[in-house]
């Protein structure tokens, strides 16, 4: 059984690392810790990684964030996936820093890359993984903030939290949605 885990994020060295790229740091803790490596493909980064006999395609979308959906789409149709299979790690403004909250389908809740998302496959009902990166910015500045590097004293909270966001994301693959939202919302 296949899997496509798509982490969303900007391409380029000036947004790595940032609260928007967490996807990206996700996928990337997931792939390293299995030993597995990105290689450029079509539309996205592309890694494997096997886990209990499920096949994981991860992807990391080079379209930047706003049209990820047309990397997630061409990779559900390449390696024909269904849309069940299918969770997408992205940041979330709403949640405290390094909560995690799964969730079976929803609103893009003004994210451009869900949205984009939605618009290319037509609906809401695909799983997500949020990752809160908070929202301690001044009015106005929600851009600069999402766009930031991480502050010193927020990494201690962020290295543990992507450990966790990868055992949720192996768990959804292994467990299925129900018995992730289970054992990994607001913990």
């Amino acid at each position: 059984m296949k899997y496509l885990i798509a982490g969303l994020g900007n391409i380029g060295a000036e947004y790595a690392h940032t609260r928007h790229n967490i996807g990206f740091d996700v996928l990337d803790a997931l792939a390293g810790a299995s030993n597995s490596f990105f290689s450029p493909g079509r539309l996205a980064d592309v890694a494997e990684v096997r886990h209990r006999g499920k096949k994981l395609i991860l992807i990391k979308p080079t379209t930047y964030m706003n049209l990820s959906g047309k990397a997630i789409n061409y990779w559900l149709q390449q390696e024909n996936i269904p849309v069940e299979n299918l969770l997408v790690v992205v940041d979330d403004l709403a949640l405290p820093l390094g909560t995690l909250r799964i969730r079976p389908n929803g609103s893009d809740a003004g994210h451009n890359g869900l949205k984009n998302i939605q618009e290319m496959l037509g609906h809401q009902k695909y799983a997500r993984l949020k990752f809160g990166i908070g929202n301690d910015y001044p009015k106005g500045h929600q851009v600069d903030f999402v766009l930031g590097k991480w502050l010193p004293e927020e990494q201690t909270t962020l290295e543990p939290r992507i450990k966790q966001a990868v055992h949720a994301v192996l768990s959804f693959a292994s467990n299925g949605i129900g018995n992730t939202m289970a054992n990994f919302n607001n913990k």
